[in-house]
């Protein structure tokens, strides 16, 4: 496990972590790393798992899908970002959502189940680690409820500008990179993506953005 430890430093999940814990706690909860080739589903829909997911390398998308094969992209997750948290507390509960390869990845699985069961060596990795738990969950919530709150707009044009309003605020800049392209935004905004690339063509015209694939600029004042 001794190669995943750079980027396992840089999750918050072992925050105010040395190494020796992080070693330590990965042995206690059972980690398991493995692979998962682009657009390969590592968990899907209607499984369920005691395990929380930890990507390592890649990135992947949390989606929920229809009967019709409709996508609706939750989130998308970099290296040292994580999926299925709820789910591995709650092992009992079947997910509604699937976890999918956006390209190759390698993943580091933990068992939630493990870390929630009192420690017979009443380690102090162990409290760690659940202390850093609330925190990933806490921010997990934030992240959905942004979500809601674009979706929650009127107007496909409104949603647009809500999303890259928070992302320029995330991102402390007015010129960003987004981690969608065209169709993945349209999904996640829950529109359709060529009624998204009218909209965008009209702000643009309006003066309130520039655009080139995932690369966005903002104007706080009309840019024409």
């Amino acid at each position: 496990m001794k190669k995943y430890l750079p980027i396992l430093r840089e999750s918050d999940f072992f925050a105010a972590m040395s190494d020796d814990e992080i070693l330590k706690a990965l042995d206690c909860i059972n980690a398991h790393p493995t692979k998962a080739t682009r657009d390969q589903y590592v968990l899907r829909a209607g499984d369920s798992t005691e395990n929380m997911g930890l990507l390592l390398s890649g990135s992947a998308l949390i989606v929920q899908e229809d009967l019709w094969g409709h996508r609706n992209i939750m989130t998308k997750i970099a290296p040292g970002g994580f999926f299925a948290e709820p789910f591995a507390i709650l092992p009992d509960v079947a997910l509604n959502i699937s976890v999918v390869a956006n390209e190759d990845c390698h993943i580091l699985f933990l068992n939630l189940k493990k870390m929630l069961t009192v420690c017979p060596s009443a380690c102090q990795h162990h409290n760690k680690l659940i202390q850093n738990l609330v925190a990933v969950l806490s921010k997990k919530i934030l992240l959905f409820n942004d979500k809601i709150t674009h979706m929650s707009k009127r107007t496909t044009g409104d949603k647009i500008m809500s999303y890259l309003s928070s992302e320029s605020v995330r991102q402390c800049s007015l010129e960003f990179d987004i981690p969608f392209n065209r169709q993945q935004l349209a999904d996640y905004l829950c529109v359709d993506r060529a009624a998204m690339s009218v909209e965008i063509s009209k702000l643009q015209k309006a003066g309130l953005l520039e655009s080139h694939r995932n690369h966005f600029k903002l104007f706080t004042e009309n840019h024409i």
